[in-house]
């Protein structure tokens, strides 16, 4: 399975940036799809969650109401919309796959994701 990333770049506070993300070689319909990032000397962070069958998207509380997830499931591909950005939404954003159903609870809560892209880079200027 691989994942590719898209869309990453420096953008300043107050402005819009959108991630894109395509998995290949993963043949089940039934997956969980999200973003994760990672700021220099803080731990990875699940932001995203987007399932293949209910459309119940996740998010988590630090992006709530400004990153939006959506998702073209039969082409294993997802979107992040990132709006009103700020300097702390500055790091390396991961795409990811999960491969225990198409759950965001459980892919984010409890097995996780198996899979993650190479990452890319976000930088917000104040």
């Amino acid at each position: 399975v691989q994942l590719v990333e898209s869309g990453g770049g420096s953008v300043q506070a107050g402005g819009s940036l959108r991630l894109s993300c395509s998995a290949f070689g993963y043949p089940s319909d039934e997956y969980t799809m999200g973003w994760f990032r990672q700021a220099p000397g803080k731990e990875r962070e699940g932001i995203s969650c987007f399932s293949s069958t209910d459309g119940s998207p996740f998010h988590a509380d630090s992006v709530r109401g400004r990153f939006h997830i959506a998702g073209d499931a039969p082409k294993h591909t997802i979107y992040l919309q990132m709006n009103n950005v700020e300097p702390d939404d500055t790091a390396v954003y991961y795409c990811a796959l999960g491969t225990h159903g198409s759950s965001c609870y459980t892919a984010m809560r409890i097995y996780g994701m198996d899979y993650f892209g190479k990452g890319t880079l976000v930088t917000v200027s104040s």
